[in-house]
């Protein structure tokens, strides 16, 4: 079926259409010149028409996404290349209705994640994906998190430490690779107990680049029908990059634990003596590993190897970089609003003081900082889209219908900036975050939503609010004009030039 056409929708009034008919079932592209037959012959038909957008490698996608928010409401069918489409959603009365479902990840984009963070919560659905997510919430509770602030502070002020040291005050800095170095560094730490410092080990960027060749990697395989054999892609340039790009993440995860596989046996035959049981269980400070290790499913098992590993592999990309992003976008939203930036600074200075410890009680003292981090993140939000197929047809409450097996993405880029439930949306504005505004449920979603939110939201925020605090305390951060940061779609939100910041020092 050609998918050059019109995708027709129904706008209800009076008896409401119930479907887009015409659709093949279990097909990539279900929606092509679909014409609703419900309804009086008088109620109008406002046409979707299919967006192309630009080729991928012209990293416009998120700026073509702004135009089809203003001209379409709510969605609109975006064909990605050859006979792969998708339905993108960014209108909070449809996001919700999907995310209130249990559909499966969208396989025909999350599966090529597989080689490099393995099948962990990110990728599991289903009853696996429930009891993982049942044994791991755990590892989130306040009382494990707790501690980890102060590796977070110890982690950002070893950053600072660096930045302290370039020389002159006007130099600017591409921060993103610093700031990504610093979470990596927080996560080998809370993840695993890793005693040293992935900022200071040169090896570690290697880590980093790695990451980042991944995100591009994948971004256009989503959108190349060559690429979505595994033999053709394996045997193509880019499928031997992805695979010496998954290679060195899995062996940097390796070196810095130890031998990650190794620790993963050692740790579980230590806890099989129930000596060593009782005192990791004293222990002053669990580590994420030792979470695992502890977790039982409803029938008494443990988590094989294999499926540790991937729920390692998975914590150490999403606890990461999708931090580090947020972190980054956020430093630039405030060096270019100075007022807020200044707001932010008096508020920590009244909590901190110097900012020689920092505390978890400190973290709900920060109300007009936390409101500037959340429209950073409504701004720049760290993963643009998610996506999920169908498994049933959906309603959605105007009417409008999808059948079963439909890709649907949920452009949260697009959500975000929705004019509708944002007035004024490219408006850096923290008020819209004040104790006493109110929002749709379902307008702003930088964790995601529904049961299969971001699990590890709370740990994220934390880190953000740490690294804001203290990093305000100790520099003034500007914009560069020269190099105006270029925000692109990748996994996670990245900047197409990089983000310079030029520091300056306040003590």
């Amino acid at each position: 079926m050609s998918i050059l056409g019109w995708c027709l929708w129904v706008l209800p009034r009076g008896p409401p259409a119930q479907s887009i008919s015409g659709a093949v079932q279990g097909s990539p592209i279900l929606l092509t010149k679909a014409v609703a037959a419900q309804g009086p012959p008088e109620v109008p038909i406002h046409a979707f028409p299919l967006v192309l957008g630009a080729p991928a490698e012209e990293d416009k996608e998120l700026q073509q996404i702004l135009i089809w928010v203003e001209k379409y409401p709510s969605a609109c069918l975006q064909w990605l290349s050859g006979s792969n489409a998708r339905v993108l959603l960014y209108d909070p009365d449809y996001v919700k209705v999907v995310l209130g479902r249990s559909d499966p990840k969208a396989s025909g984009i999350y599966r090529f994640l597989a080689p490099w963070i393995g099948n962990g919560l990110l990728l599991l659905n289903g009853k696996k994906w429930f009891q993982h997510r049942r044994m791991l919430t755990p590892a989130f509770h306040y009382d494990i998190l707790k501690p980890y602030v102060k590796i977070m502070a110890d982690s950002v002020n070893i950053m600072l430490d660096k930045w302290e040291k370039l020389d002159g005050q006007d130099r600017s800095l591409e921060i993103f690779h610093c700031v990504s170095l610093m979470t990596l560094d927080t996560i080998m730490k809370c993840a695993f107990s890793y005693q040293g410092s992935v900022q200071l080990d040169e090896n570690s960027s290697s880590y980093t680049k790695a990451v980042e060749d991944l995100n591009n990697l994948m971004f256009f395989r989503v959108r190349s029908n060559f690429s979505e054999n595994d033999f053709i892609y394996n045997m193509s340039s880019e499928g031997r990059l992805s695979h010496h790009a998954c290679q060195i993440a899995h062996e940097h995860t390796d070196t810095c634990c130890h031998g990650i596989d190794g620790v993963i046996k050692r740790r579980r035959a230590q806890l099989q003596n129930e000596e060593e049981l009782q005192k990791a269980r004293k222990k002053r400070r669990l580590d994420f590993l030792d979470i695992l290790l502890f977790a039982k499913m409803e029938n008494g098992n443990s988590l094989s190897d294999e499926d540790l590993r991937a729920e390692v592999d998975t914590f150490m990309f999403e606890g990461h970089d999708t931090t580090a992003s947020g972190i980054s976008w956020i430093f630039y939203a405030l060096a270019t609003h100075p007022e807020h930036q200044q707001r932010c600074r008096e508020e920590v200075q009244s909590i901190l003081g110097d900012g020689t410890s920092f505390i978890w009680e400190h973290l709900d003292q920060m109300p007009y900082t936390t409101m500037c981090i959340k429209e950073a993140m409504r701004i720049y939000p760290p993963v643009p889209s998610i996506s999920r197929e169908l498994s049933s047809p959906v309603t959605f409450p105007d009417g409008r219908s999808l059948p079963k097996g439909i890709t649907v993405t949920i452009s949260i880029y697009g959500l975000h900036y929705n004019p509708s439930f944002w007035p004024n949306a490219k408006v850096f504005d923290p008020s819209r975050f004040a104790p006493d505004s109110s929002r749709h449920s379902h307008a702003y979603l930088p964790f995601s939503g529904g049961a299969r939110n971001c699990i590890g939201k709370q740990f994220a925020m934390n880190e953000l609010k740490v690294a804001v605090a203290l990093t305000l305390l100790r520099f003034e951060l500007l914009p560069d004009p020269t190099r105006i940061p270029v925000p692109r779609a990748r996994i996670v939100l990245k900047s197409k030039n990089g983000i310079h910041l030029r520091l300056k020092k306040l003590r």
